[in-house]
């Protein structure tokens, strides 16, 4: 699959949501682990500024990699991220998307580590 670098130097990055355990299969509350890893994975709600516009981006990280306090409006490094196109069909339907992966998300507030964004 298709993995296309986003580069974050130029864009301003805060917590939209705290992070949460990302859920494979709602009915059963079974959590999603990493492929490779097997690590659990995190959900991390961002906001994303940069170029005049403004997104919220869902952004899957390994538990491992979640640093720092990270409430709401914290400002963030995002290290490793990468975009994922998707298109799967579901009952007839066709659905699309992108998905966002990074290797972690670093508080950048006082008392935080100072991550470098790739």
């Amino acid at each position: 699959m298709r993995q296309i670098p986003v580069d974050t130097s130029a864009a301003t990055v805060m917590v939209a949501k705290q992070p949460q355990i990302k859920v494979k299969d709602r009915r059963t509350g079974e959590v999603a682990l990493d492929v490779e890893t097997g690590a659990k994975l995190m959900t991390v709600d961002v906001m994303f500024a940069a170029n005049d516009a403004v997104e919220i981006l869902s952004v899957t990280v390994p538990e491992s990699g979640v640093s720092g306090e990270l409430g709401m409006g914290t400002p963030v490094a995002l290290t490793g991220l990468i975009a994922r196109p998707w298109e799967n069909e579901f009952n007839g339907q066709k659905r699309h998307g992108i998905s966002f992966r990074a290797v972690a998300v670093t508080s950048l507030a006082a008392g935080g580590s100072q991550a470098e964004a790739a």
